[in-house]
């Protein structure tokens, strides 16, 4: 059986990375969440500093023995004076690497005021939904979509995009 490591403990990011590698190969995986320094800002606040969290975390555990190591870096750009949310992917199996970035949706004025405040985004919802722990359930993206894409979904597509240098290895 495979082994792969992702570099969060949150039960979302854990699951959709199953559910994608699922969907991608028909072999035998082992999934762990593992906590790993990002070294950028709790809040990621641009494409840049998400996409290099996301490189940061995966350093972090490549020392670790797996086959696939998985890390996932939700952020947000300022998009004229609102918020956009999206997530960077990056995966490696220590020979070759791939990555690709979620969809962006525009955050809703109330919650990009909180991050311009200081709020992390997880918090943010939070708070304007009267929620808690949004983060490790369905997120902003399962909240303003009414649940018509919940947050495993909508990483799951970008966790398949980022596996296509390993499921067509002929061609990278």
């Amino acid at each position: 059986m495979k082994k792969v490591i992702i570099t969060s403990k949150n039960p979302v990011k854990i699951n959709a990375t199953k559910k994608a590698f699922e969907k991608v190969f028909n072999d035998r995986f082992e999934f762990e969440g593992v906590s790993a320094d990002s070294l950028v800002s709790d809040q990621p606040m641009n494409n840049a500093e998400t996409l290099n969290g996301a490189m940061n975390r995966l350093k972090d555990i490549q020392h670790l023995k797996a086959d696939y190591f998985v890390s996932i870096e939700g952020g947000v750009d300022l998009l004229e004076d609102n918020y956009e949310a999206f997530a960077w992917i990056v995966i490696s199996d220590n020979d070759k690497f791939g990555k690709a970035k979620t969809a962006t949706f525009p955050l809703p004025l109330k919650i990009s005021k909180l991050i311009k405040e200081g709020y992390e985004l997880g918090d943010a919802d939070d708070i304007v939904f009267k929620r808690s722990n949004s983060k490790q359930k369905n997120g902003a993206v399962g909240i303003l979509s009414d649940n018509l894409i919940s947050r495993t979904d909508y990483y799951v597509h970008a966790i398949i995009l980022a596996l296509i240098p390993f499921s067509n290895s002929k061609l990278y």
